[in-house]
């Protein structure tokens, strides 16, 4: 197999940055519909950063867009079935960052 078209490049692809993994890990904590506002509270990301992500979730199938009020209009998103299947891959991230220590919280003093 190529590594062009490898399947870990395929993922990273779709899972471009740290924004991407942490916007994921809010619907498995939180619910799988989540509404833009949650989420910007939430991460602390400016809107235009978040509104990127969502649209690049939502067109790589990882999440679906809804409108839940035409006057003004809002949405909430939902994960898709592929992107309920990512849930096992954050949970072995979880705990495979479990197992070792924060750099910066290691104590400096000798």
């Amino acid at each position: 197999m190529s590594r062009a078209h490898c399947p870990i490049r395929r993922a990273t692809d779709i899972l471009t940055d740290q924004w991407s993994f942490l916007i994921l890990r809010e619907f498995f904590l939180e619910g799988e519909t989540r509404r833009f506002q949650d989420l910007q509270n939430e991460l602390g990301l400016s809107p235009n950063t978040l509104s990127n992500r969502l649209k690049h979730l939502e067109t790589s199938g990882v999440l679906e867009r809804k409108l839940y009020s035409s006057h003004p209009p809002r949405a909430e998103y939902v994960l898709t079935e592929m992107g309920r299947r990512f849930g096992p891959v954050l949970e072995a991230m979880y705990e495979w960052g479990t197992q070792y220590p924060d750099p910066g919280s290691a104590d400096k003093s000798d």
